[in-house]
């Protein structure tokens, strides 16, 4: 596993590099905004002391939210991307900042406090001349302790979609990569230790108080903002200036194939730039909010989904409806479906191969009469879609003795080590065939068409009509086998997303 890490971090060095810059992008921004927010509100409720108590317990309150909870929260209000990170990440951080500087402050001997006002020194002078100063040592074990769990914290950033050294985990868990993810969590700790330590060292230094140490520490200080503002402007200069087009992806392993086609042909086809934002957790939950206020351009996305969680239809959604669904779009969303890619991405439900064998079970039917001796696994969002859980057992009466929420990515894991007996698959997995399992018939046909094409917004296509020709190469070149093919590639082979698709659009003659 070391080996593969290791070659993994040297031949996708400007991968990891890129998610580097990222992490700490937006690590660095929540953790300056709570150093001076938290600092200041530490500050107040020190000098306002009544105030202490129930700060605090706001703040203990806001803590003890899981982050996930806390994005969910948080995307109606600030969308998915950068801005809703930084503002969890920031939240979290407040605690040890606000409780470490009002605890230092709060314990400065009173004796001293006494002197200084026997000298004559005013409330400010003393707040800032001595009480900080001896608050201090207090004050950075709190920002130490806090820089350390927002940088480990960050990796949540790229669930929805900003970014970071979390994506390489992320996808890591999604396409069975385990060295991709081991390479991501690595990244992280060791750029968590890196910072703690340059912390360390800035603590060290004003804890010297010489006349010589000042001027060294203003120095260092001085030089800091100088690399900080060059960074700033390198980045700033370094962008695109060209038209860029933003996609989105949903957390699965031929989204993110279809990601990587839908770049090379953009960029090989027009002079657009693109900015793909891939895995965003959630799926069509947090991507189709964020097309509709322009944080995206486009998607791939499934026929059915549509139909039940964007249009919110009860009906059972067939490729004869698809006229209502592109009016929905039109006028209701100011969107398009085109560039219908030609495979069906439909789910089906797979048992054990044993299981199978021992209730001779074939079709859905058959397994609802065991179906409360079983355990049942499926993602997140199954549980919760309108032609998901609820609905598939109310069709066939299962009841399941128990069901298990799990990432989409750890499903065929989980089924090959006996943790689950049944699960919800997609007919295009990569993984489906290397797996000891029995496909069953949905007998009762209750599982709608996923037709997968891609949805652009409508001023997107307006804009830039040069991008109908990319859509017009993708339609129908891909069957329900070829895609089964890529995820294989991806899941059980190891390769990358990217290379895969090009490999694909290559032997379509495409490129």
């Amino acid at each position: 596993m070391l080996r593969e890490m290791i070659t993994l971090l040297i031949e996708r060095r400007d991968f990891f590099l890129g998610l580097l810059g990222e992490h700490l992008g937006i690590s660095l921004t929540a953790i300056l905004i709570a150093v001076l927010l938290g600092g200041l509100m530490g500050i107040l409720i020190s000098e306002f002391d009544r105030s202490a108590k129930p700060a605090l317990a706001v703040i203990n309150f806001l803590y003890t939210i899981p982050s996930i909870s806390m994005l969910g929260f948080l995307i109606p209000f600030s969308g998915v991307g950068d801005a809703t990170a930084v503002i969890a990440l920031t939240v979290y951080a407040l605690l040890p900042m606000v409780r470490n500087t009002h605890t230092g402050i709060a314990n400065v001997d009173p004796a001293i406090l006494e002197a200084a006002k026997g000298m004559g020194s005013t409330r400010m002078q003393i707040l800032l001349k001595v009480r900080l100063p001896l608050a201090m040592p207090v004050i950075m074990s709190g920002i130490r302790s806090m820089v350390t769990m927002t940088i480990a914290l960050a990796g949540i950033a790229s669930f929805i979609g900003a970014g970071g050294l979390g994506v390489a985990i992320y996808r890591g868990i999604t396409t069975n990569n385990s060295a991709m993810t081991m390479a991501g969590s690595l990244l992280i700790a060791l750029l968590a230790l890196l910072v703690d330590s340059l912390l360390g060292f800035v603590e060290k230094r004003l804890r010297k108080r010489s006349a010589r140490a000042r001027k060294t520490n203003r120095a260092l200080g001085a030089a800091a903002l100088v690399l900080c503002a060059c960074l700033l402007i390198a980045t700033l200069s370094g962008r695109q200036t060209q038209d860029t087009i933003r996609i989105a992806t949903k957390p699965m392993t031929e989204q993110y194939v279809l990601g990587e086609m839908l770049d090379i042909l953009i960029e090989k086809d027009t002079d657009l730039n693109v900015e793909l934002t891939q895995g965003v957790g959630g799926g069509t939950s947090n991507i189709e909010p964020a097309m509709e206020s322009g944080e995206f351009d486009m998607y791939p996305e499934y026929t059915g989904t549509a139909w039940n969680m964007v249009m919110k239809e009860d009906g059972l959604y067939t490729e004869d409806l698809f006229d209502s669904l592109q009016k929905y779009y039109n006028e209701e969303l100011s969107m398009e479906w085109t560039g219908m890619y030609g495979f069906n991405n439909t789910y089906g439900l797979v048992v054990r191969r044993e299981i199978a064998e021992q209730y001779d079970l074939k079709t859905y039917s058959d397994l609802a009469a065991v179906s409360d001796q079983l355990v049942f696994g499926a993602e997140y969002d199954f549980f919760e879609r309108e032609d998901g859980y609820d609905a598939l057992c109310d069709t066939y009466g299962f009841h399941f003795r128990e069901t298990m929420d799990m990432d989409i990515g750890l499903k065929y894991q989980a089924i090959d080590q006996g943790q689950i007996d049944v699960m919800v698959i997609f007919t295009t997995d990569g993984q489906l065939s290397a797996s000891d399992v029995t496909v069953l018939e949905d007998d009762k046909q209750f599982y709608p068409s996923y037709m997968c094409g891609n949805v652009v917004r409508s001023q997107v296509l307006e804009e830039h009509p040069e991008l109908e020709q990319v859509f017009e190469k993708v339609t129908g070149i891909i069957t329900d086998s070829d895609m089964a093919a890529m995820n294989y590639a991806v899941e059980t082979e190891g390769r990358e997303p990217r290379d895969v698709a090009e490999e694909f659009l290559e032997s379509r003659g495409l490129l």
